[in-house]
């Protein structure tokens, strides 16, 4: 049977998840890579096929998993990501956008933190270490393995995790996404983001922290383009200090911020950090509510998915919105086909992946699909199943059995 390797954080819902997946299907446990272990140099994808005997003509499915909620991978990916660490220069090729960090922070500052609940420590130096180690697994597996087997190439994952290059990729391949207000060079603070509003007419956007997710550094920010009254719909909190500086946090809930002054400072620390900054689309409602749709693909087939149903217009499930079938909210069989080409389509212009959950909203009134956002691991979604398998197991047996149901 196929031998597999999970980069991840073991012990985690993702890591777990998998590994009973593969119990189901009768497939051997997948050794665990651990994030931290590769950053801290206890071990490596060398050490890994080592002990598993592997040889050069038959590499193991790696699979590289998000390396999120786990303070010490954080902290440790700031310190990659500093300008004094130990890296190649041609380490930072993936970097699209913000190769020199705002105000950034030296290894043994950042080795240095201290874990806070729900504190944003430095989202554009977390972003550039993360891509220091994609660059660092790729190089490392490409001397394995004459031919590695990814089920989400490393260079895919840094393209789908940064919101502005994901934009331009799927802009130039054609799908439809949301308009950009500015190239992110354009808009580095806010007082350039009200003029470019101005400019374009456009009073009601999305800013979307560049590397963000579930919500964490999004605003759905409006101006009234009479009277000049702002709202920002977000996650983000501040907390401000005489003697240091503010700390941005993310309270995992959502509030609405109307007083000038603070949405001025979330937004210039958010571009500070590098966001993409699109046109607000109105979505379909059901009911009172509105929705979009979150849809995996796996090698190519759009499988799961399901309706994420708000009566704010943040819809990640975490912050109370209802998982719903795309059958309850009214979703006619021609719509649903319509969102799952958009998403296949999406996924082909990244031909080196296997596995992504595509963001689609559709237009209020003309239900025109619109791809919000591509996620490399938006697999996670609990109580939704495919002919019977649940994201994990499909992903098996795509990607490990090649197997056609």
């Amino acid at each position: 049977m196929e031998a597999m390797i999970i980069i991840g954080n073991s012990g985690n819902r993702r890591t777990t998840g998998l590994q009973a997946a593969r119990a189901r299907l009768g497939l051997p446990p997948a050794l665990v890579l651990d994030y931290l272990d590769v950053l801290q140099g206890k071990a490596s994808l060398h050490s890994v096929a080592q002990s598993m005997g592997q040889t050069l003509d038959k590499p193991p499915l790696l699979r590289l998993d998000a390396p999120g909620e786990h303070f010490e991978v954080e902290r440790e990916l700031i310190a990659l990501g500093a300008p004094d660490a130990a890296f190649q220069h041609e380490d930072e090729r993936w970097l699209k956008f913000n190769k020199s960090v705002v105000q950034p922070i030296s290894v043994k500052m950042a080795k240095g933190m201290m874990e806070a609940k729900g504190k944003l420590y430095h989202p554009s130096q977390w972003f550039r270490g993360y891509c220091i180690l994609l660059t660092k697994l790729d190089r490392e597996a490409a001397r394995l393995w004459n031919t590695p087997r990814w089920m989400n190439d490393p260079k895919d994952i840094a393209a789908m995790f940064d919101k502005r290059h994901t934009h331009q990729i799927l802009t130039s391949a054609g799908l439809p996404v949301p308009r950009r207000l500015a190239a992110p060079e354009a808009i580095p603070n806010y007082d350039t983001l009200r003029d470019a509003m101005a400019k374009e007419r456009i009073y009601r956007l999305f800013i979307k922290l560049a590397a963000g997710s579930g919500a964490c550094g999004v605003i759905a920010y409006q101006v009234n383009p009479v009277t000049g009254a702002e709202s920002a719909v977000t996650t983000i909190g501040v907390e401000n200090y005489l003697r240091r500086p503010p700390i941005f946090y993310n309270v995992k809930k959502l509030a609405n911020y109307k007083d000038p002054q603070v949405i001025r400072q979330i937004i210039n620390w958010l571009l500070r950090h590098g966001a993409h900054v699109e046109q607000w689309i109105p979505k379909a409602s059901y009911r009172d509510r509105t929705f979009d749709i979150r849809q995996l693909v796996v090698a190519g087939k759009a499988c799961h998915s399901i309706a994420r149903v708000s009566r704010t217009p943040i819809t990640n499930l975490h912050l109370d919105s209802d998982r719903m079938s795309l059958e309850e909210v009214g979703i006619s069989e021609q719509l649903q086909a319509s969102v799952r080409q958009c998403a296949e389509q999406t996924l082909s212009v990244f031909p080196r992946s296997t596995v992504a959950g595509i963001d689609v909203c559709l237009t209020s009134g003309s239900n025109r699909p619109y791809v919000l956002d591509v996620n490399p691991f938006g697999d996670l979604l609990y109580h939704s199943y495919y002919v019977g398998h649940d994201p994990y197991e499909w992903e098996m047996k795509m990607t490990s059995l090649s197997t056609t149901i």
